[in-house]
């Protein structure tokens, strides 16, 4: 009975690793599908959104985006909308009219990547459980299946902002790149056999603690990716305001990209949502370490290093709220604490040694 036992969680295992690299085969396919709706999209007439632009900034209401169709005529894609840059210095700009660009082609393959992202999920998703059921326990007990689970998601709170109808499919493609990398990784340089944990991990903390900082950190990617564009939309706006005339690419990209005040409300959005939920991850570790270690707080390198990302999110969200932080300096400080929580991730868990150095690589 322990030998059949033995021989379905060594075959769930390998079904857990063949779904994970279906899932990139898949993803990889939404990102070529990504690049051809961004391309499509660059060969529309870039000029329709440089005039609701212009039209915006005369204070007109701005134009709903029109596209080719096959039989000649002209169909409503979208509509842009009017925001009020956040930062000082007000900059009255429409947001772009997304990565197809006001064509009905670039729209369709937009489409086709979105269905492709969600096969990629449930695929992944699917291969998670099979980890879980193979190891009979929470499926991230070690860097490979942090990273798996992490990247899952991320691509479901992306999916879900897309289902719940919000204006996030500029994201797609950094999302599919930037996941196929840490899947990559996670295959390459952190795969770990399936394997049962240490007596100190062995708790029902495991689900609450590492579940919500998974989690946290996935959403936090989702908002440091906001705003990392903000950024570049930002810098857009303030040649336009100049009145310098950008390269064409840069043209094409930048006005079919939400305005900066969208990304710069998204961005802080998302962190001041999920923050509320890192600061239980911590509490909850706390509490967890004083189970298994009769200790709450030990200046643990995971320890320390958690607390100080909480601080450089509290200090971004304090600086929203201060005169003269918000904008571009506030989008360097969310930058700074995701990449706090990066370094807690990655650098902690391989270069550094303390009490959490037994979930290996």
């Amino acid at each position: 009975m322990t030998l059949l036992a033995a021989a379905t969680n060594e075959s769930l295992a390998d079904l857990s690793n063949k779904l994970v690299y279906a899932s990139m085969a898949v993803y990889m396919l939404a990102f070529f599908a990504h690049i051809t709706e961004w391309v499509f999209g660059s060969r529309s007439k870039v000029g329709r959104t440089a005039a609701a632009l212009t039209a915006a900034r005369a204070g007109a209401a701005a134009p709903a985006v029109q596209v080719r169709t096959k039989g000649g005529g002209t169909a409503v894609l979208d509509k842009p909308q009017v925001v009020t840059r956040s930062a000082a210095g007000t900059r009255d700009v429409p947001d772009g009219p997304g990565a197809a660009g006001g064509t009905e082609k670039g729209d369709l393959y937009g489409r086709i990547a979105v269905s492709l992202t969600v096969l990629g999920f449930l695929i992944e998703a699917a291969g998670v459980v099979s980890r879980a059921m193979s190891v009979q326990r929470a499926p991230w007990g070690n860097m490979y299946e942090f990273s798996v689970t992490f990247s899952t998601v991320a691509v479901g709170a992306y999916l879900l902002l897309l289902a719940l109808k919000k204006n996030v499919r500029w994201l797609g493609l950094i999302l599919v790149t930037t996941v196929l990398l840490d899947l990559g990784i996670a295959t390459t340089w952190l795969y770990t056999a399936s394997d049962q944990l240490v007596p100190a991990l062995h708790s029902y903390w495991l689900w609450i603690h590492v579940s919500t900082a998974i989690f946290c950190g996935a959403v936090f990617y989702i908002g440091a990716a906001g705003a990392v564009l903000y950024l570049f939309r930002d810098g857009y706006e303030s040649h336009l305001e100049q009145g310098r005339t950008p390269g064409r690419f840069r043209t094409s990209v930048m006005e079919r990209l939400p305005s900066a005040a969208s990304l710069d409300k998204f961005s802080y959005r998302i962190n001041a949502a999920v923050f509320p939920l890192w600061t239980f991850t911590i509490v909850a570790g706390a509490i967890w370490a004083g189970d298994a270690w009769g200790r709450y707080w030990g200046w643990d390198p995971k320890e320390v290093w958690s607390f100080v990302t909480w601080v450089a999110y509290a200090c971004y969200l304090h600086a929203r709220a201060t005169a003269g932080w918000k904008g571009r300096k506030a989008a360097y400080l969310a930058l700074f604490a995701f990449a706090c929580w990066i370094w807690n991730y990655y650098g902690v868990n391989i270069l550094l040694s303390g009490k959490h150095s037994y979930a290996g690589v």
